[in-house]
């Protein structure tokens, strides 16, 4: 009975997929207008940050909309279909579970990595470090 259920669920994902992603971009925002200066300096900061999702997750969805939406070119890993990244977020993370926002700080010995997951706390963040 189970092998039944884990297959009409899998079956659902393949036909909800293509209508999520489609969904996704024609509903994307276009991105905020900022100096080129400002944005140089948004783009240097997010060389600090990635995003640990799952290509047809809602959640991960609106967290890569409000990503579009600020401008920002924040580094979008795959941890369902590619092992590394999935290994990553499990053994440094702590869990397999997206979307995570993985967050260096620092550099050198001094460098710090905090693990930043639930959509409403990545967007929050976000908001407060690079909302106009």
């Amino acid at each position: 009975m189970r092998v039944f259920i884990r297959l009409f669920f899998r079956l659902i994902r393949l036909i909800l997929t293509p209508f999520m992603l489609i969904a996704e971009w024609l509903t994307t925002p276009k991105a905020l207008s900022r100096s080129e200066a400002q944005q140089a300096e948004v783009n240097a900061a997010c060389q600090q940050l990635a995003l640990y999702q799952f290509k047809a997750c809602p959640f991960c969805i609106k967290v890569r909309k409000e990503i579009a939406r600020l401008g920002l070119d924040i580094e979008k890993r795959d941890a369902q279909h590619n092992d590394t990244f999935r290994n990553e977020l499990q053994q440094q993370g702590g869990k397999v579970k997206v979307p995570c926002l993985r967050i260096t700080t620092g550099s050198g010995d001094t460098r710090q990595v905090q693990w930043l997951y639930e959509s409403t706390d990545i967007l929050q963040y976000l908001h407060q470090r690079f909302g106009v």
